[in-house]
């Protein structure tokens, strides 16, 4: 991908199974960060609260990641180990036919939000 510069660009240039899927987790983090603002930082689409990234996704060849401050991934490590999926310290990475449930995703961003200051 050559270098993205905002949301719209960044989904268009993504496979096309992926697409509908970004377009989706970019509604759920738009409506959990009402007051982020949207972003690309190292060519991945993302939402910033008070000068700190607070959640991003990317696609890559086969999955789909969505990234959150560490503490709020392991705030929520049981609810994403429950819904089958493997998350890493900053991240939950996932299959396209398979994605994170929208009441997770919400959860989330909304926990990172909040862990700014720590």
């Amino acid at each position: 991908m050559a270098a993205i510069t905002d949301h719209d660009s960044y989904i268009a240039a993504a496979p096309e199974a992926f697409r509908p899927v970004l377009s989706h987790l970019r509604d759920l983090l738009r409506r959990a960060l009402p007051d982020a603002e949207e972003m690309v930082a190292y060519n991945m689409p993302g939402f910033r609260v008070r000068g700190t990234v607070v959640a991003s996704y990317a696609a890559f060849s086969k999955q789909i990641g969505l990234y959150f401050l560490a503490s709020a991934i392991s705030d929520h490590a049981e609810e994403i180990a429950e819904s089958g999926l493997t998350a890493s310290k900053t991240g939950v990475t996932f299959l396209p036919h398979k994605p994170v449930p929208d009441h997770l995703v919400t959860r989330l961003a909304k926990a990172s939000s909040k862990h700014i200051d720590d």
